[in-house]
């Protein structure tokens, strides 16, 4: 065969490979009944694709049946490809497009621009601008201008990737697993801070009213939980009603002792809800008030970690963009405050979430530098504003949106929802490991000589271990029992700011199993009081200077009934050093103390004072007896009656802990009391 005969041959491949193929009987004269049956699905999905609005889920199904018939047709191609830029594995419209513009370079006005999407989509940055930019000349007619602005915003969203991508963040991404996801659409996790619950929403067939969405086909959603158990994640279970109804629920926010959530329901425009957990069972939601909800759309929200504050989104007119993150005290009465420019842009923000430090904020936004449509940020707020949002990087962020992300309280785990092939189904949970910075290679100091050459060579070994940067936060969990019984008690935990003397937020232990969680922002000397009606009042201090790293301190408090002879240790007393001076810091404990002698008008302590065994045992004595004495001196100054107190000094002789390590003789260095009548 000669060589010009073998290149015709090729060349009318490549034309007979790239031609058009139209569903007809001429085409496909040996298969006509193979042809009907692509005929009627190709029917059915311009059905559902011609529908006001489109139907593109439906219709997808039957393009594909038709296209195993004849995949060789620009029209169906085109539609396949459409389909999947509208759901939720856009990446998978490539093929089809790039196979329409193949078969017909002139098969829409558009062509260039989806081209554009689906390039994008799949992260080929250089390849996408070049369809973009191809598209520009397409964009006339009365929409011209917003049209070439969109290509414009495509167009630098590239850029950004192009230049995240080139240096991705230091993460593993990694699949939640079948106990949380199932073959139906998982989304929406949110996690109390220790990470031992989380709570999502999904799709499931075995949703509270186990009926369809007319408009989308899918099941209606309904919220799910699972617990962190040894091994991994128990199996999540349909939290039932009253909190899912047979329509669709939704979870968006989480409270971080997981006490209290956040619920989205379809009413009144998207409304936001609030359900309390009460033992084991969760109460049915209730509308949020008319200074969070209104008449349009609010769609996700966050707690401050103390509670009184909400951060949530809103359409609502009077915002910077298509989409704002508004900020509301709870229970005040002002109205809700727009977080301004440095935060919200001309287009959405979604999925605000607030790390238990009271300061990191996480949201989603399609503005700032994102690599298409809604990338989570990072901003931090300090020194009374916040700082410019930082894009989470690449592989977190990825062309397509990514929304609802949220974060432990140590910073180590993050959790979000996305489409991924190596997903169980439709849309999962992921959970983010972040790794911290990367160990850089460094110069050696010690010289290796070498007989090939003249001068020593410094070997290139690894620096020390990178510290993973953690949260400037610590979280206080445990149990409240009756000390008696051993019997879990709903108790109060009351957050003071020792230095303020200022009640900073009050939190209730589950009513079922005792358990409480506290976060506790670094940067404050801290008074945990925990109460309970007919029981003797139980304190703790963390004082916590600024910059504290992340820890998690588990801490089982058991309170104790007014009984003759119960001792109950003040750790929120304070002298100073050396001496017998209260320090303005034992301000909210003596008022407790003195509180608790005000309602209980017979009973009768004395007030001792404690000390480790450094120093000669007779000074010991000495200063925890005068310690003692200025605290009955303190309470009988604020009208308590002298008779009714005592006080003693036992130096070192009544220790509570090993005076062997810093921790035991900090336990022994303490201020008491006893009941000595009631």
């Amino acid at each position: 065969m000669s060589k010009i005969l073998l290149i015709a041959l090729v060349l009318l491949a490549q034309v007979a490979a790239a031609q058009n193929v139209e569903f007809d009987k001429d085409n496909f004269k040996s298969n006509k009944d193979g042809l009907k049956e692509a005929q009627k699905e190709i029917k059915t999905g311009d059905e559902w694709y011609d529908m006001d609005p489109p139907r593109y889920e439906l219709a997808l199904p039957h393009y594909l049946e038709a296209q195993k018939f004849n995949p060789n047709n620009a029209r169906l191609n085109l539609r396949i490809g459409d389909c999947y830029l509208h759901s939720g594995y856009k990446p998978r419209a490539l093929p089809y497009i790039q196979k329409a513009f193949e078969l017909n370079k002139d098969i829409d006005p558009s062509i260039h621009y989806m081209l554009g999407r689906s390039l994008h989509l799949n992260a080929k940055w250089t390849e996408a601008i070049a369809e973009y930019k191809a598209a520009q000349p397409a964009a006339t007619g009365k929409n011209s201008a917003a049209i070439l602005a969109t290509i414009s915003k495509k167009i630098q969203e590239c850029e950004n990737g192009r230049k995240l991508e080139q240096k991705p963040s230091r993460v593993f991404i990694d699949n939640a697993g079948p106990s949380v996801n199932s073959p139906y659409a998982d989304y929406g996790p949110v996690i109390s801070a220790d990470e031992s619950v989380i709570l999502f929403t999904s799709r499931r067939d075995n949703s509270t009213g186990k009926e369809r969405d007319p408009e989308t086909g899918g099941f209606f959603e309904d919220i799910y939980q699972s617990t962190r158990t040894g091994s991994g994640w128990s199996p999540a279970r349909n939290l039932g009603k009253p909190v899912n109804n047979e329509g669709h629920d939704a979870t968006v926010g989480l409270s971080p002792d997981g006490q209290r959530m956040l619920v989205y329901l379809e009413d009144n425009g998207g409304d936001l809800h609030e359900s309390e957990l009460k033992g084991a069972a969760w109460r049915k939601p209730e509308k949020m008030g008319a200074r969070i909800n209104s008449r349009a759309h609010e769609s996700s929200a966050a707690y401050t970690p103390d509670g009184r504050n909400l951060y949530f989104v809103s359409d609502k007119p009077g915002g910077l963009g298509n989409r704002d993150i508004y900020k509301i005290e709870i229970e005040g009465r002002g109205q809700a405050v727009n977080l301004g420019s440095t935060i919200n842009t001309p287009y959405g923000e979604e999925g605000v979430f607030l790390h238990p430090d009271g300061k990191t904020m996480y949201f989603s936004s399609e503005g700032h530098n994102s690599m298409g449509g809604y990338d989570i940020f990072k901003s931090v707020f300090e020194n009374g504003k916040w700082s410019q949002p930082e894009n989470l990087g690449w592989p977190i962020n990825t062309p397509d949106d990514d929304v609802f992300f949220v974060i432990s309280a140590s910073g180590r785990h993050g959790y979000y929802s996305s489409f991924r092939d190596d997903g169980l189904g439709s849309k999962d949970i992921y959970q983010i490991t972040f790794l911290g910075a990367e160990k850089p290679p460094v110069l050696s100091q010690e010289d290796q000589l070498l007989a090939s050459r003249a001068q020593p060579v410094k070997e290139a070994s690894l620096a020390p271990p990178v510290p993973i940067a953690t949260a400037q936060v610590t979280i206080l969990k445990g149990v409240v029992t009756d000390e008696a019984t051993k019997q879990p008690l709903e108790a109060t935990i009351d957050v003071v700011d020792n230095s303020r003397n200022e009640l900073i937020a009050s939190f209730r232990a589950n009513a079922q199993s005792g358990r409480y969680l506290v976060s506790l922002p670094s940067g404050v000397n801290y008074g945990i009081v925990v109460r309970q009606e007919g029981y003797l009042f139980h304190s703790e201090n963390f004082d916590l200077p600024a910059g504290a790293a992340y820890s998690e301190v588990v801490k089982d408090i058991a309170l104790k009934k007014l009984d003759v002879g119960v001792k109950v240790v003040l750790n929120n007393i304070f002298f100073d050093f050396d001496k017998a001076t209260l320090r303005k810091e034992s301000t909210a404990e003596l008022e407790r103390l003195q509180k608790l002698l005000t309602e209980t008008p017979a009973l009768r302590l004395e007030i001792s004072g404690h000390t480790d065994n450094v120093g000669k045992a007779e000074y010991n004595k000495d200063l925890s007896q005068r310690r003692a004495k200025s605290v009955v001196d303190y309470l009988v100054g604020k009208g308590v009656d002298k008779g009714r107190l005592t006080f003693a000094g036992y130096g070192d002789t009544q220790p509570v802990a090993p005076n062997t390590t810093k921790g035991g003789r900090q336990l022994n260095r303490r201020t008491e009391f006893k009941v000595t009548g009631k």
